[in-house]
């Protein structure tokens, strides 16, 4: 948290000098287009174990950049009996409480009501026992109103439960459309899911070959991507998913929303990488799960059966019918600070795997998470507020073999006047130039950075990250991605 003496000396400093726009803009810039929110609908077992609450809680402080549709409360194989749409309206009335102070930061953000009227209810049956005739609820009507609206947007299905209520959507579909009509409505879905949490999963991805679908298939979590927002890596700092962590920056001193963050049961927001994808961070791009981002990275291939492990749930695994969004791995080595000269170096160890694809950005999305909790109950002068980055060029360029890749955000400024720091990095598995990380020149925490392209005997793609972080408390990251073009 700032000083608010400081900051409001600091306000008042800017407006006698006439730089004043720094606040306003930041209060227009924020402001997400609504062609650029996504879409979605949640699924949530919520009851079963608190992290459904816990998430709840961060999606609602992200309400205005991301088209909340619906919020429906279902079973999983560990609530297989009951829904508690209960425990979604407490939260939503906790948030009601904090939405008029979270419109000082930020525009956008429904109302309470608005959100409680797209609560709905899903059937309190396990699984596919749950699907079929007569198995309509308003939560699977809900979902096909929404599909059937002319919103052009994809419609996103945020899983962190079972899935039976889509699969009774798309099971109603089919026996009363025509097939040309149901591919099409089928083509809009896109589903993230926190593993397969009943056996309508898997009969989905059976039964609609077409269905956009982000998995780590099987009930061995270990082995999935998502459970890095809460694994404990070593070699890593993980503080900032310990319970004095979130105890300090999320449940105490941040007014009625953190109030109802529930402690830790087995692990924290197991299901928030869920909708991680879809905040328009300028990192993520939710159609694109190859390219990586907050949500993890995840590529298009059919995994082996033999490799997904049996836990000790009630689902029964089969073989996966056809690819799906699955598991990638990505090879990071962190960035440190630097005592004298450059000030920051690359850290001495390197990691590779699955979950390295989403725990490499956990500090900034917690940072971002423990920063909207503080605009729940601080004035704007008081809050921190992330940077505002201003690009020289397009976010995609064309370069020839071995040319020169030059890139330039000079005149990136942080809402606050707090100081900032750069850090430009190629993401080499987003991209198709399988030659590794490009060699580099100048600064890569300098406002402008160069790279000289490979030589390449057929055209390729390399993806540029640019990250700005301020020096506000908590440290807040904007992100530009660069997607450049290599020709022969």
């Amino acid at each position: 948290m700032k000083s608010p003496n400081l900051k409001n000396l600091a306000t008042g400093i800017l407006a006698a000098l006439v730089i004043s726009p720094f606040l306003s803009a930041s209060h227009h810039e924020s402001a997400v287009p609504p062609e650029d929110r996504a879409r979605m609908v949640v699924l949530t077992d919520m009851g079963a174990d608190p992290d459904d609450e816990q998430s709840l809680v961060r999606l609602l402080l992200y309400a205005n950049q991301i088209d909340i549709e619906a919020i429906v409360a279902t079973t999983s194989c560990w609530h297989q009996n009951s829904i508690r749409p209960d425990f979604i309206h407490k939260i939503v009335d906790a948030y009601g409480e904090v939405q008029p102070n979270l419109l000082q930061h930020e525009p956008g953000f429904p109302t309470a009501d608005a959100i409680r009227a797209i609560v709905k209810e899903g059937i309190p049956k396990y699984g596919m026992t749950g699907v079929g005739d007569g198995m309509d609820t308003e939560g699977s009507d809900w979902i096909i109103q929404l599909l059937d609206n002319d919103d052009p947007r994809p419609l996103w299905i945020s899983v962190w439960g079972g899935p039976n209520t889509l699969a009774q959507a798309l099971y109603t579909l089919r026996q009363t459309r025509p097939a040309a009509e149901v591919e099409r409505l089928v083509a809009k879905l896109r589903v993230y899911t926190i593993s397969d949490q009943d056996d309508s999963a898997m009969w989905m991805r059976r039964e609609f070959p077409g269905l956009f679908y982000i998995v780590t298939p099987g009930d061995d979590y270990g082995q999935s991507t998502w459970v890095a927002i809460n694994n404990v890596h070593d070699g890593i700092d993980n503080s900032s998913i310990s319970n004095p962590w979130l105890a300090e920056h999320i449940q105490q001193g941040h007014g009625p929303l953190g109030a109802v963050y529930p402690d830790v049961a087995w692990g924290v927001e197991g299901d928030t990488p869920a909708f991680l994808g879809l905040i328009p961070n300028g990192l993520n791009v939710p159609d694109r799960p190859d390219f990586g981002g907050w949500g993890g990275r995840y590529e298009l291939g059919t995994p082996a059966l033999v490799s997904l492990g049996v836990g000790g749930s009630v689902v029964v695994w089969l073989p996966e019918p056809r690819p799906i969004w699955t598991n990638a791995d990505d090879t990071y080595r962190p960035f440190r600070p630097s005592l004298q000269k450059r000030a920051i170096e690359k850290s001495d160890r390197e990691f590779t795997g699955n979950q390295v694809t989403l725990w490499r950005w956990r500090d900034d999305f917690q940072n971002d998470f423990a920063a909207r909790m503080d605009w729940c109950t601080q004035t704007y002068a008081e809050a921190n507020h992330a940077p505002v980055i201003k690009l020289n060029h397009p976010t995609k360029l064309t370069v020839p073999s071995g040319g020169s890749i030059n890139f330039d955000a000079y005149g990136s400024y942080d809402p606050d006047g707090d100081s900032i720091s750069y850090l430009w990095f190629h993401y080499p598995e987003a991209g198709t130039y399988d030659g590794g990380v490009l060699a580099t020149g100048g600064a890569e925490n300098f406002d402008r950075y160069h790279v000289g392209a490979p030589e390449v005997d057929e055209a390729v793609t390399a993806h540029f990250i640019l990250k700005i972080t301020d020096k506000g408390t908590p440290a807040l990251s904007s992100y530009q991605r660069i997607i450049v073009t290599i020709t022969p």
